[in-house]
C-alpha cells in the first residue's frame, strides 16, 4: 500500500490527536507512535485495540494527522479502511470512540463487532 493509500486508511480528530499527544507526554517510556489494531474476540468477533509503541513492525502502515504518527498492521489495514478515531466527552463519561464504515454488526455494549 503506498503512503498516499495509507494516509486514507485511518485518520484522526483534532481533539483526539490532541488526547493522544498528551497521554504520550506522561508515559515514561516515550513512545513514539500510537498503534491501532483490530484483534478477535467479543461477543460479535472483532474488537478494537490501541497501545503505543517506540518504533513500527517491518510489516506496518505509518499514518500522519494532527501530529500523531499512527501504526496498522496489515491484519488490521483490512478491517480499519475509511475508520475515524474520536475522543468523546459526555455525561456518561470519556474515551476514544472509532469510527468504522465496515461495520455490519456491533453487540449492545459497543465494544465488538463484525463486519461483512
Amino acid at each position: 500500500m503506498s503512503n498516499t493509500q495509507a494516509t486514507k486508511l485511518l485518520t484522526i480528530t483534532s481533539k483526539a490527536a490532541e488526547k493522544v499527544l498528551a497521554f504520550m507526554k506522561e508515559e515514561a517510556e516515550q513512545p513514539e507512535f500510537l498503534r491501532v489494531y483490530v484483534q478477535g474476540g467479543g461477543c460479535s468477533g472483532l474488537s478494537y485495540g490501541m497501545g503505543f509503541e517506540k518504533k513500527p513492525e517491518e510489516d506496518d502502515l505509518v499514518i500522519e494527522e494532527h501530529g500523531v504518527k499512527m501504526v496498522v498492521d496489515s491484519y488490521s489495514a483490512d478491517y480499519l479502511k475509511d475508520a475515524n478515531i474520536d475522543y468523546i466527552e459526555s455525561l456518561m463519561g470519556a474515551g476514544f470512540k472509532i469510527n468504522n464504515p465496515n461495520v455490519t454488526k456491533s453487540c449492545s455494549c459497543g465494544h465488538s463487532f463484525s463486519t461483512s
